[in-house]
């Protein structure tokens, strides 16, 4: 999917310029590469059509943005990280991030799993 996501923002250099603004300063390639694959499956019309659209948008529209963001963050955030959220939050975006292959994220071991093995 990393070779599509690549292609497709070499055929949309309006998209691309777009989402790099998404980037977090000091975010590693690797986090970055999964977390814009993640932004680009669920923007779907938070897109600017134009570089004027963007500078336009609504309140309802950026307030969109910032939750995307915010899912993408947490579901990094989990996968690189080992963080957990509310099961709500957990559900929604793992539902979000479904058909994203991370293959070379690390495995955490959970509070829960060090009590048991102690027990």
């Amino acid at each position: 999917m990393a070779q599509e996501v690549s292609e497709y923002l070499s055929q949309n250099p309006r998209v691309a310029a777009w989402v790099e603004t998404l980037r977090c300063e000091g975010e590693t390639d690797k986090h970055w590469r999964h977390r814009r694959e993640f932004l680009l499956r669920n923007a779907g019309d938070l897109v600017p059509a134009t570089d004027e659209a963007a500078d336009a948008e609504s309140g309802a529209r950026r307030r969109q943005l910032q939750q995307l963001v915010s899912f993408s963050m947490a579901w990094a955030n989990h996968v690189f990280l080992g963080c957990r959220y509310p099961q709500k939050v957990m559900d929604k975006i793992l539902s979000m991030a479904e058909g994203i292959k991370v293959t070379d994220a690390p495995i955490h071991t959970t509070r829960d799993e060090l009590v048991a093995k102690k027990g």
